[in-house]
């Protein structure tokens, strides 16, 4: 019988870095196109570590004037990535300032706010630092700085990535009592009403996303009341954690216009599935010469249709993967959605083929693979989550590894303790905030791949938002420590 070829059972659209289309609006004269869309203000914006979108909006006039100076940027208090309500995480400081410099490249029309457009930056020091007496003024822990050395990782080791995120959030008609916009199964019509406000309200959001030339592949509901999701193409990873930032920014703002709350929040219902924002993470590589090539996988696996480079990365994702939830599930409510048997991602660090119980689906067909980490939800900074995800895979590929985690049907849960051996499932992921923090700083690991400085901070800043979130809960419970946490 003939061997079935690749190409034979390819379904679906398949993206490649070649292929993909990078937002247009900052390349070139971005003054003259931002008058052309009859810009007025422009959305200088970041996301601190506790995944706060905060801008500085500027007259048109003055973002120009900005943009002469030899170095334009602006000032920015160096507490700004550990500002918890009103106090300052350890080691962080109200002295001092960096200079946040613009990116022109992730500039986007802000469909939901007609007359503005927005974009991203670079948190930079304004001199050189003593220990760095060169003309580098980018020792900062800068979320998409980090993100952006993972990438030139990746492309050193002849590895480039897409990344695709499903966002999933609840619209809801009140929060206090807790009352949401419809209440339908998974995907049925009858949530999506010709007319009514969760219509209206998703088919704005649509037109908006596309107002900011972002790739819109669909919307529909999901499975909680008042459930749904939109799903974006793919992008490079640093242009992906931005448009997941614009995303956002867009439905909270569009769902504000019709009166609606659209809230993030991992765990609304507890008798409902969750929410997250689930990552699809594609692996190609690169054409380039490289003069100091990594190992390369002995390639002794022949049980999937993975290629190489995609069971290394799976299986040094795999491996680190109880470390790495203190930055991709940021919350103590994260935890309430990550379950057995509920369709989140499960507890154990497993895979499975289109095995929507497990922490990285392998979806895709083969030689177009791509693997949907379940383990983010959308309390995470996009930037942090990607680079901890992506950082976390290359070492595989930077190593070597062949995958010896076997892929599972169903609940790993429901495994004997010996079937789950012979999977060579061994990882579970922290059941608590807490423990995630204390496996993040008992691996070296995640220290090598998102440096000690960075980790350190993150993680105090983590600990203090915790106690923040946990003094203003009190002794709350049920709905009402739930709508605690409703402006995630």
């Amino acid at each position: 019988m003939a061997r079935t070829s690749t190409s034979e059972v390819a379904f679906g659209v398949q993206y490649l870095p070649a292929s993909v289309e990078l937002p247009t609006l900052g390349q070139g004269n971005v003054i003259l196109e931002l008058e052309k869309n009859g810009i007025r203000y422009v959305r200088f914006q970041w996301v601190d570590y506790t995944n706060i979108t905060r801008y500085r909006i500027i007259p048109l006039s003055a973002f120009r004037k900005l943009l002469s100076a030899p170095r334009p940027g602006i000032g920015i208090t160096k507490a700004v990535l550990g500002l918890i309500g009103p106090s300052i995480a350890p080691g962080f400081s109200a002295t001092g300032e960096y200079l946040y410099t613009p990116d022109l490249s992730s500039t986007r029309l802000c469909g939901y706010a007609p007359g503005h457009a927005s974009l991203m930056g670079w948190f930079e020091e304004k001199v050189p630092t003593q220990e760095n007496d060169s003309e580098d003024v980018f020792s900062t822990p800068c979320p998409r700085r980090l993100l952006k050395g993972i990438v030139n990782k990746g492309k050193a080791l002849g590895v480039q990535f897409l990344v695709g995120v499903e966002t999933e959030f609840i619209l809801l008609k009140s929060t206090h009592p807790i009352e949401a916009v419809s209440d339908g199964p998974w995907s049925a019509s009858r949530t999506l009403l010709s007319g009514s406000d969760a219509a209206k309200c998703l088919e704005d959001i649509a037109d908006a996303l596309q107002t900011g030339d972002i790739e819109l592949l669909m919307y529909h509901a999901e499975a909680a009341p008042g459930q749904y999701e939109v799903v974006t193409g793919p992008l490079p990873p640093l242009e992906a954690a931005d448009a997941v930032v614009f995303t956002r920014e867009t439905i909270i703002h569009i769902a504000a216009k019709h009166g609606l709350h659209a809230t993030f929040s991992p765990r609304v219902n507890t008798d409902n599935c969750g929410t997250a924002a689930h990552a699809h993470i594609s692996i190609h590589p690169t054409s380039q010469w490289l003069e100091n090539r990594p190992p390369q996988n002995p390639n002794t696996n022949r049980s999937t249709t993975m290629t190489p480079l995609e069971r290394s990365f799976l299986q040094s994702l795999l491996e680190n993967l109880p470390s790495s939830t203190a930055f991709t599930l940021p919350t103590a409510e994260s935890y309430g959605r990550v379950q057995d048997g509920i369709w989140s991602c499960g507890t154990y660090a497993c895979w499975g083929e289109d095995n929507r119980e497990v922490a990285v689906r392998l979806t895709g067909p083969p030689g177009s693979h791509h693997f949907e980490v379940r383990t983010i939800d959308a309390t995470a900074n996009p930037h942090v989550a990607l680079a901890t995800i992506l950082g976390l895979g290359l070492l595989g590929i930077e190593n070597g590894l062949e995958l010896k985690i076997g892929g599972i049907e169903g609940i790993a849960a429901h495994l004997s303790v010996e079937e789950r051996a012979k999977k060579g499932i061994i990882g579970r992921i922290p059941c608590t905030l807490s423990e995630a923090r204390d496996a993040a700083r008992r691996d070296t690991t995640i220290t090598n791949v998102l440096g000690s400085d960075f980790v350190q901070k993150y993680l105090g800043v983590n600990e203090t938002m915790e106690k923040y979130l946990r003094s203003k809960q009190g002794s709350l419970a049920g709905e009402d420590k739930i709508q605690s946490i409703l402006n995630y």
